[in-house]
């Protein structure tokens, strides 16, 4: 399964999301679910980074990706990351047994 963690501040304010796991939909390379998440948390994290500019903390490995931002960087990065949550709702809704979406206050 899937786990796509998100976190906020205290204040409410994003502060990043973790993506983990493997859908286990399909085999490797043929897993259209492990695709559709793996293609938004990139898009989403490349948006944070390369677009709007934040110096994000990126950790990437096999089916794992984490982006920190620092609290200043919240209200930039505010659509982003309500874009990849909604995206990875509405494939939850679909897709409810391979993808678990949890919120975490740092």
């Amino acid at each position: 399964m899937i786990c796509a963690e998100f976190f906020t501040f205290r204040d409410g304010k994003n502060a990043g999301f973790c993506i983990s796991g493997h859908s286990g939909a399909d085999e490797a390379g043929y897993d259209i679910v492990c695709a559709a998440v793996s293609s938004a948390a990139y898009l989403t994290a490349n948006t944070i980074t390369d677009v709007v500019g934040v110096n994000a903390s990126l950790c990437v490995k096999d089916g794992y990706l984490d982006c920190k931002i620092a609290s200043e960087d919240a209200e930039a990065c505010k659509v982003p990351l309500r874009g990849l949550r909604l995206h990875l709702t509405a494939l939850r809704q679909q897709y409810p047994q391979n993808i678990q979406i949890i919120d975490t206050e740092v």
